[in-house]
């Protein structure tokens, strides 16, 4: 009988978190615009589910931000577990529409498809989470509400307009590095 090997391998744990500190880190370095904060962390969200699949990928861009939120955004727990879910589910639905890294050849019309709907399925989760805190939470009349949310949305559309751009152009460059050094391999 053949031992099953577990899903979580230390080189998948290792990548988790040191995608999770990229992310975490790249967030701190963000710029006020319109009510809102521009910052470069989204283009690493959509690498961490490029080039680790849907739920390794899916927990380094979660767990980074939601860090991010808890240890310098000053944000409550359920704030930062909005993040981690919706930084999640960025990186899942990127790496879904993608496909595996793990193939000799890469689809790039599918990386450049995952990394647009990834990020715009963020920006999407993220003007739901504004419209309800806006709507519910705080009990702001709808035109308040309306108002937050085209105050978020020219900064939400930044990160995820970079995002698009990086994302492929990073994973097409690291992903021949770590074929030949038998990482993606380790990962798989």
């Amino acid at each position: 009988m053949e031992k099953k090997k577990p899903y979580f391998t230390t080189y998948r744990v290792v990548f988790i978190a040191v995608m999770a500190a990229i992310v975490y880190v790249l967030t701190l370095f963000r710029f006020p615009l319109l009510g809102s904060k521009v910052h470069f962390a989204n283009a690493m969200c959509l690498l961490s589910g490029l080039l680790f699949g849907p739920v390794c990928g899916g927990l380094a861009a979660g767990i980074g931000s939601a860090l991010n939120d808890a240890l310098a955004g000053g944000y409550d727990f359920v704030q930062c577990l909005i993040t981690l879910v919706s930084k999640f589910l960025m990186a899942a639905i990127c790496a879904l529409i993608a496909g595996t890294p793990h193939k000799e050849k890469t689809n790039h019309a599918r990386v450049v498809l995952g990394s647009v709907i990834g990020a715009l399925s963020y920006v999407a989760l993220y003007m739901l989470k504004t419209y309800i805190y806006q709507r519910f939470v705080y009990g702001n009349p709808m035109d308040g509400v309306w108002a937050a949310m085209a105050a978020k949305l020219p900064a939400s559309m930044i990160n995820a307009v970079f995002a698009m751009i990086v994302a492929p152009l990073l994973y097409t460059a690291l992903v021949p590095a770590l074929r030949r050094a038998n990482l993606l391999e380790k990962l798989g």
